[in-house]
């Protein structure tokens, strides 16, 4: 076998794969400087308040970069991994053990996104996990051709369904309304007042981000597949399906980008051609641009990493995907201590520069964290919690201690 395969073939040896850990401390990066934008309060201002900043310039410009690089891309390849976990959880000679306990874990996935969710941020993405996972049972034993093609549809299916979806809810408020109540409630320094507004805008997104469903099982489905197919797990014996991968992914998330940036003008030049059935096609199409670009952003990392020399700058990250889950929370509690007026107050008034630069300071010491506290311990505290409230019984913590037979 030709030399440069041997750090990925290594990794398939070991009990985890270090290139799943990298690109997933690599997604959980790119999810927190999103993220970040709401956390920080920015996103809740009013856009007059927002346009009247000092820092309006950099901020559009922040904006424009974050919307090309960051947005949907990021959240992508951290719901293929959790869908690419589904295959490695379930996808064992033990199957009916494998499904129990999976509903297990699904469960307690679902209990720490509800605590996350209501009780400190209310856009956690983990319940939502926790209901798609559960969703993907009935999905696993299609074949692989049929599993893409339901992601695919799944994926785009939103807009075709909205009006349906719309009748059956709620008279739900708009979103500028509760995002200047939420403002109100996070920019005072009462705590009840953040734990009702908290609830509030939870209980609003929970119903008016509907779509969020189809967009996180189409991910997962991709990603089942992806594990199915053991491309991650196997990087080297699969680089010619990675580099396929990378580039279709990167030219169909590119053409469509470039679609949505002409399309408005060309409707406005050909009224009689901009009928609802074209809008209706746009709008699907649109939703496969953060897709393609996400599996394009996933087989590019997987084939850096697979070359020595970017390997080398890449597998630190490996220590922070071992704890994302601890990481994510942790992101939404210091958030939450900076920006909010419970805490320090900062608020989004000071425009995104403090906003980015909080996000490389956290994320540096995240990963010295990461690499000092796996040195002394074999799981972050929150996978050491999700793993004992999965298996029924407590397991080793500390990295001396042996480690208990499964349950």
């Amino acid at each position: 076998m030709p030399r440069t395969g041997s750090t990925c073939l290594a990794a398939t040896i070991r009990p985890r794969y270090e290139v799943i850990d990298a690109l997933r401390g690599f997604a959980l990066a790119g999810v927190a400087v999103v993220n970040l934008r709401w956390l920080s309060l920015y996103e809740l201002m009013p856009k007059s308040v927002r346009s009247e900043l000092p820092t309006a310039g950099f901020d559009g410009a922040a904006i424009a970069a974050m919307s090309l690089l960051a947005d949907g891309k990021f959240i992508t390849v951290f719901s293929l991994l959790f869908g690419l976990g589904f295959s490695l959880q379930l996808d064992r000679p033990a199957h009916d053990t494998g499904v129990r306990r999976y509903l297990r874990r699904m469960s307690a996935l679902a209990l720490i996104g509800l605590v996350h969710g209501y009780f400190i941020w209310w856009g956690d993405i983990l319940l939502t996990y926790a209901v798609v996972g559960v969703l993907m049972l009935p999905f696993r034993h299609l074949p692989d051709r049929a599993l893409l093609a339901t992601a695919l549809a799944i994926a785009v299916l939103p807009p075709l369904v909205a009006p349906t979806v719309r009748s059956w809810l709620p008279q739900i408020p708009a979103g500028k309304e509760v995002f200047a109540q939420a403002w109100q409630a996070f920019s005072t320094p009462s705590w009840m007042a953040a734990l009702h507004g908290n609830i509030a805008v939870a209980n609003w997104a929970r119903l008016a981000n509907w779509a969020l469903l189809c967009f996180v099982l189409s991910r997962f489905l991709l990603g089942y597949w992806a594990g199915r197919k053991g491309l991650l797990q196997d990087p080297w014996r699969h680089r010619s399906l990675l580099r396929w991968l990378f580039a279709g992914g990167l030219a169909v998330g590119l053409g469509l980008m470039g679609l949505s940036e002409v399309q408005a003008s060309w409707r406005a030049a050909h009224p009689d051609l901009d009928t609802r059935t074209l809008k209706l096609a746009l709008r699907m199409l649109a939703r496969l641009e953060p897709v393609a670009l996400g599996v394009a952003y996933a087989a590019g990392f997987v084939l850096a990493f697979c070359h020595p020399r970017l390997r080398r700058w890449l597998v630190p990250l490996a220590a922070v995907g071992r704890m994302a889950l601890t990481h994510y929370l942790l992101q939404s509690v210091a958030a939450v201590a900076l920006f909010y007026a419970i805490g320090a107050g900062v608020g989004g008034g000071h425009g995104l520069a403090p906003v980015l630069l909080f996000w490389l300071v956290l994320f540096g010491l995240q990963m010295a964290m990461s690499h000092w506290w796996l040195a002394r311990f074999r799981y972050g505290p929150v996978e050491w919690l999700w793993r004992w409230m999965t298996r029924g019984q407590r397991p080793s913590f500390r990295r001396h201690q042996p480690e208990p037979v499964a349950a």
